[in-house]
Formats: structure tokens, C-alpha cells, sequence
């Protein structure tokens, strides 16, 4: 089992920058994907990125690319999800997941381990 911790969350402006964080702690966690994901009020969990820990190849939701990149710190073992240009649809929690041997990076149900989000709110 992985253990995920996400901090950095919190209100910033239309156009404004945040970045997230996401401590990893456990087993083997540097075989795994570890993404983030976003729920808004309402709403469905949605996939915005992914990263392979081993590898460090990414992968971006349509709708954040080009302004959201996920990276990783080997020696912190912590993952980042620093969120430029930020626009009041990305207002959401957002969750740091972690799974192994994954086929499809937006299916929830292939993660199993998730942090407790963190609330980002972009205001107009």
C-alpha cells in the first residue's frame, strides 16, 4: 500500500499559478503511475495528469495541457502538479492517486491508493 499526502491548495486569480504537492510514502510506490485527478462540485472525478515514476513519462488531460505539468522529486519522493494560467473551471479538489500496472490513466478504478485532496478555487 502507498500512502499519498497532497498539500499546496488554496485561492488564487484567473490567470494565477499554484503548485501542488503529493508526499509518497510506502512499498515499491517507484514502479507505479502516479496521477492527479479533480472533482468539482456535481461533478465526476476527472483525470488531469499522469506521470511514470520509473520512466518519468507524462500524460495530460486535453483540457489542462500546455499549462499544467506533473513532475517528480526522486529524493523527496514527492510528486508536483504546478498549474499555471489558471481559469475558474479548474475550481475543484483536487487528489493525488497512485496505481500499479495501469492500462487505462483516466479510469479511477485503476488507482488504488488516493490522498485526501486539497481545494484549489480559482476566482473571475
Amino acid at each position: 500500500q502507498v500512502q499519498l499526502v497532497e498539500s499546496g491548495g488554496g485561492l488564487v486569480q484567473a490567470g494565477g499559478s499554484l503548485r501542488l504537492s503529493c508526499a509518497v510514502s510506502g512499498r515499491s510506490f517507484r514502479r507505479y503511475y502516479m496521477a492527479w485527478f479533480r472533482q468539482a462540485p456535481g461533478k465526476e472525478r476527472e483525470f488531469v495528469a499522469a506521470i511514470s515514476w520509473s520512466v518519468g513519462a507524462t500524460y495530460y488531460a486535453d483540457s489542462v495541457k500546455g499549462r499544467f505539468t506533473i513532475s517528480r522529486d526522486n529524493a523527496k519522493n514527492t510528486v508536483y502538479l504546478q498549474m499555471n494560467s489558471l481559469k475558474p473551471e479548474d475550481t475543484a479538489v483536487y487528489y493525488c492517486a497512485a496505481g500499479n500496472g495501469i492500462v487505462a490513466l483516466a479510469n479511477t478504478n485503476e488507482y488504488d491508493s488516493w490522498g485526501q485532496g486539497t481545494q484549489v478555487t480559482v476566482s473571475s
